[in-house]
């Protein structure tokens, strides 16, 4: 068995491929997402060279999955595909010109395919319906370093956040997206700024080129009620999630965030912490008390930024309390082994097959 991930060897990508593969000792293909041309001739290089019984990818990207293709259609390489991203809906927010050919790609991508692994099982459906013979969900799991507690209070103290502050939070990169002119956290900042309450705060971690904007819409609330913490270390992660009350999961109501469970997720459960998102088929699948829905079609919809804001306005501290005691750390889709046993048990299915 041969693997590659298309976001690089030192991506949380290939992390969860080589845990879900280790019981399989795959051939690990380097893929350089800097060079990617290459990276893809080395995979084909490689798997007609070694004739693998089976070639898993994580990811979708055009270069890895096209390199699956020609392996599929002039070698006869059975390939599996692990995805967390509907393909042609995200191509089509980045660029809608090109959406006819995202479209045909990840129909071939999943109808050549031997199998496919949905990071959620609204992905796993969609991959079926193009016509993927085998398909299961595995929907990721937070780091260990994430579970529990660890120290929230010193994180607020040295934030300079209160002690008794409902702080709503995320965590994530802060990739600033020009056509919706938008980036994780504005959803926070532009409600927390429609708030009176002197005791609501908003903690953003994380770092990236859409950080600039954020500084700027937050303008004199830096350090009132919005605090920056910053790319922190994975190590970390669990103080600054602890400093928080309430998660945010933003993610649009369309083909690109309906069809998700982000990393987010699995983080912010096992952290203990409920969330606040949109109306997302996962937001009513998943939810056991601990979630709040809000109106609007993405985070950066005024209906939803309206919504957030009056929620940050009347929330108490025993609602979030009572949605805290729901929040089932231990949810067995984001176990980490329970998923490694699934994706043996398909693999093997696939390679008796």
């Amino acid at each position: 068995m041969m693997c590659f991930a298309t976001q690089g060897q030192s991506s949380r990508d290939h992390d969860r491929l080589a845990f879900l593969l280790e019981p399989f000792h795959p051939i690990d293909l380097p893929f350089d997402r800097n060079k990617k041309l290459r990276a893809g001739m080395r995979v084909v290089y490689e798997a007609l060279r070694r004739r693998p019984d089976l070639i898993v990818m994580e990811g979708t990207g055009v270069v890895g999955g096209g390199a699956l293709l020609l392996l599929r259609v002039l070698g006869g390489v059975p390939y599996v595909v692990s995805s967390g991203d509907a393909v042609a809906p995200f191509v089509r927010s980045m660029a809608p010109w090109a959406a006819p050919a995202a479209v045909a790609y990840e129909r071939l991508l999943c109808r050549l395919s031997a199998g496919f692994i949905g990071w959620s099982p609204y992905l796993v459906g969609r991959a079926l319906t193009f016509g993927a013979r085998r398909a299961m969900t595995a929907a990721n799991w937070s780091p260990a370093a994430v579970l529990g507690d660890a120290g929230g209070a010193r994180v607020r103290q040295r934030l300079g956040i209160g002690s008794d502050s409902i702080v709503f939070g995320i965590a994530g990169t802060l990739q600033w997206n020009a056509r919706r002119r938008y980036c994780y956290g504005l959803e926070l900042i532009r409600a927390v700024r429609r708030v009176d309450r002197p005791d609501v705060a908003v903690l953003i971690v994380g770092d990236g080129a859409g950080r600039a904007a954020l500084e700027d819409d937050a303008g004199d609330q830096i350090g009132v009620s919005v605090f920056f913490a910053g790319r922190v270390p994975q190590a970390d992660v669990a103080s600054h999630l602890a400093a928080m009350d309430v998660a945010s999961l933003p993610q649009s109501v369309d083909g690109v965030g309906s069809f998700r469970y982000t990393m987010k997720l699995s983080e912010y459960l096992a952290a203990g912490l409920p969330v606040v998102t949109g109306q997302l088929p996962a937001a009513y699948d998943l939810d056991d008390g601990w979630l709040w829905r809000l109106p609007g079609d993405a985070p950066w919809d005024e209906r939803y930024i309206a919504a957030l804001g009056h929620l940050m306005d009347t929330v108490t501290v025993h609602e979030i309390a009572r949605r805290q005691a729901a929040v089932p750390r231990l949810a067995p889709m984001f176990d980490a082994e329970r998923q490694r046993r699934a994706v043996g048990a398909f693999v093997q299915d696939l390679l008796q097959r």
